[in-house]
């Protein structure tokens, strides 16, 4: 094991000599779905509609903590970068040298890591390709791209509250409401989790195919067993614009198409949530706009409707001006904790999320996505997700606190978001794809 300069940083593997990146196009029909192609070596996932990445094998990997954690990324994926070789005949983002990350939210605890595949498949429209990661005297042929094992299901599945069961967090709740009512800040997401536990260890390529195939208009993501269906783009960077996706305020559907009209109609028009969305584009456009020579901040809110809830959501725009020294993950720095996911004043809501939420978040809306060797790349939040370990599976539900926010709505929200993953897990066939 070699050791960053940077304090609190480690490369645990990483080859002795340049890694080379070759891609190359993938016949079109030879790979039918991405997932199927995933191995239980260690496999990373980011796609929606069947489009993204996959991959599995570690050619290069840094774990690192702290509040430094995202600059540590930064500096050994830009020094990897610069002592490699790509041979990339597709030239387009997600080719090449790629590193999949997964970060924690806070600075204490929790470990962040940053991992290059051996092999990384991808899909863009009609195009897909293959890259293959390693050490020049490892260059082979292309791996075979046949369909892996099927994962097992899991089985013997039971849950019990993680931190705080549901009359404890709602007390939670009370409390912070006090707190903005009292104008000590404006507004707190607050989290709970759920322990799931299986009779035997949990192959994670399991739920991963059942949310890609209920949640397809959500990014299903894996890394280092952080795994979940966000619908939260925290930032893209591809080619000198800059994106990003922010959901807040939310609904449970009803399972009814008619009565979802109505509640999407309430939705858009609640003085509660529209405040709670406020926020949350506030938070990003401030962050984004040092780095953005133009921006487009929607004036009001679209809602996104998913097949257990819907969110007022807005997609922020700009075009970059520093891309050549500020890469995808330093803008996700930039932005991490958004409103969405942490509170208004930043500082204010993240000090009473130590105080009151009473557990460990993990990675739990924290940043997770893909980066490559431009600095192109996405980067989503870690939301209606899960950390697996073993038998045990950690899922985690967060909502908006505001001053006008019901404890007994807050606690069915949350209750609401553990479905995705809640069913994935205790699925025992696949699903029909979902709407939305």
């Amino acid at each position: 094991m070699s050791t960053s300069e940077t304090s609190g940083a480690t490369a645990d593997r990483l080859a002795a000599g340049p890694l080379v990146a070759r891609t190359v196009v993938v016949e079109p029909g030879h790979v039918d779905s991405l997932l199927s192609l995933l191995p239980a070596d260690r496999p990373v996932t980011w796609l929606r509609r069947g489009e993204g990445l996959v991959g599995w094998g570690v050619a290069a990997e840094l774990r690192t903590d702290g509040p430094t954690r995202f600059a540590d990324a930064a500096k050994w994926w830009s020094e990897l970068v610069a002592r490699s070789v790509e041979h990339d005949a597709v030239d387009e983002p997600g080719t090449g040298l790629v590193c999949f990350g997964s970060f924690a939210f806070a600075h204490e605890p929790g470990d962040s890591v940053l991992v290059v595949p051996s092999v990384v498949v991808g899909r863009r429209g009609d195009l897909t390709w293959v890259t293959t990661i390693g050490p020049a005297e490892q260059e082979g042929g292309s791996p075979d791209l046949a369909p892996a094992d099927d994962p097992a299901v899991p089985v013997g599945i039971s849950f019990v509250d993680g931190a705080l069961d549901g009359e404890r967090w709602m007390s939670v709740v009370a409390d912070a409401v006090a707190r903005i009512e009292a104008g000590d800040l404006e507004k707190v997401v607050l989290a709970r989790d759920l322990l799931a536990t299986a009779h035997a260890p949990v192959d994670v390529r399991w739920p991963l195919r059942r949310l890609a195939e209920s949640y397809p208009m959500c990014w299903t993501f894996h890394v280092d067993g952080m795994f979940g269906a966000t619908p939260e783009m925290l930032v893209r960077r591809e080619r000198g614009l800059v994106t990003s996706r922010v959901l807040a305020g939310t609904i449970r559907r009803s399972g009814d198409d008619q009565r979802d009209l109505a509640l999407a109609a309430a939705l858009a028009r609640s003085s509660k949530d529209l405040e709670e969305h406020e926020y949350a584009v506030r938070s990003v456009a401030d962050a984004l706009e040092p780095h953005c020579s133009s921006m487009n901040v929607p004036e009001a809110p679209f809602v996104l409707h998913l097949p257990n809830v819907m969110h007022l959501a807005s997609d922020v725009a700009g075009v970059v001006h520093d891309a050549a020294t500020v890469s995808s993950l330093q803008l996700a720095e930039a932005l991490h904790p958004s409103a969405a996911v942490g509170g208004t004043p930043t500082a204010a809501a993240t000090a009473l999320i130590h105080e009151i939420e009473g557990m460990d978040r993990g990675r739990y809306a924290a940043p997770v996505g893909w980066m490559d060797a431009s600095g192109d790349g996405e980067w989503g939040i870690a939301l209606r997700s899960a950390s697996v370990d073993g038998s045990t599976v950690r899922l985690f539900a967060g909502c908006g606190i505001v001053g006008d926010s019901d404890p007994e709505s807050e606690l069915a929200e949350a209750q609401a978001k553990f479905v995705p993953v809640r069913d994935a897990i205790t699925a025992t066939e696949p699903s029909p794809p979902a709407a939305g």
